[in-house]
């Protein structure tokens, strides 16, 4: 639930029912807005209370730290899929549009860049909510790689917005109509199929004749939304993902005990302090450097509006881990 002062007064009055000291909680934005709330309370209320937020989200869009434990499995998981997925584009030619999780940043749909070892490979476009969504360019980037390979493998963030008035509009919403809402009053968009099946239609409508005519075939588009499998998949975790989640559990044990810094309460982060070999570190930060703030994409590790970069691949690689490379005959 989205956090406010009577569920967290609940919570500190919990603490003090069942004399409780020492709180670890896991979790994004809202669960260190949580933690950060608690810990004020407590401490207008000289309630004793060492309060460490434990940093997992898949979205990978939390200040401070380098990253989040949860993005390099989710990250594996779409990479790997995208990379099924581009071997059926192979065989079965036409259009195909993955929507990915991220309502408010990238980070996830960039990792699908991960599955291309040539220049052949998909996904031959790349859409995410840093960079306003322009049907017209869309539409002209699906012809120009179409046109070159015969082909084209899509992967768009569930959150790419329009730009209009100065006010950006997810594109998911203004094609829903009803649909449920969330804590925050958002509209659920992983749930539903609908703007993939809106960028299929519209694919069909504006280039279905062009293309047909260019290639001497019916234009096959096709659509999947991944939805909640890409967070919870359990066979294809990240093997650094998963040492450092741990190691992100340890170390909040040790800071609640310890008060580093002078921090009773506070979150862990990780910084980079080698790129080869790979090497984190771990470190207390205030809870208010982490709550209610979202960080999205680096804009360098953006391309034209519709690639990724090699600066995000360097980024991205030791959280992912070493990936399966399919054999190819021609």
């Amino acid at each position: 639930d989205k956090p406010d002062e009577a569920y967290c007064q609940k919570i500190l009055e919990a603490f003090k029912k069942h004399n409780v000291g020492y709180f670890l909680y896991i979790g994004g934005n809202d669960s260190a807005d949580t933690a950060r709330i608690v810990s004020e309370m407590a401490d207008k209320a000289g309630y004793p209370l060492h309060l460490y937020h434990i940093p997992k989200t898949i979205d990978n869009d939390l200040r401070t730290t380098d990253h989040c434990p949860g993005y390099g499995s989710a990250g594996r998981f779409v990479a790997l899929a995208l990379m099924g997925d581009d071997a059926d584009n192979r065989a079965l030619k036409g259009v195909k549009i993955d929507v990915i999780m991220g309502r408010d940043a990238g980070w996830l749909t960039a990792a699908t860049s991960l599955a291309r070892y040539d220049s052949t490979d998909g996904p031959h476009l790349i859409y995410v909510p840093e960079v306003n969504f322009n049907e017209e360019q869309f539409l002209g980037d699906v012809d120009r790689v179409y046109t070159k390979l015969g082909r084209c493998v899509i992967a768009v963030s569930e959150g790419i917005r329009y730009q209009a008035g100065g006010k950006a509009s997810l594109v998911a919403e203004r094609i829903m109509t009803g649909g449920e809402v969330d804590a925050h009053g958002n509209k659920q968009l992983s749930g539903t199929g609908a703007l993939g099946d809106y960028l299929a239609a519209l694919v069909k409508d504006k280039l279905g004749a062009s293309l047909q005519t260019k290639t001497g075939g019916k234009l096959r588009v096709r659509a999947d939304t991944f939805g909640y499998l890409q967070r919870s998949f359990p066979t294809i975790v990240s093997p650094s993902d998963a040492a450092e989640a741990r190691l992100c559990g340890h170390k909040a044990v040790e800071y609640a005990l310890t008060s580093p810094q002078g921090l009773a309460s506070g979150s862990v982060a990780m910084k980079r302090i080698s790129e080869e070999p790979y090497k984190i570190e771990m470190f207390p930060t205030a809870l208010t450097n982490v709550a209610r703030l979202t960080k999205p994409l680096d804009t360098g590790f953006v391309v034209r509006g519709c690639d990724i970069s090699e600066a995000y691949l360097k980024y991205a690689r030791p959280l992912v881990g070493e990936l399966f490379r399919p054999g190819r005959l021609m």
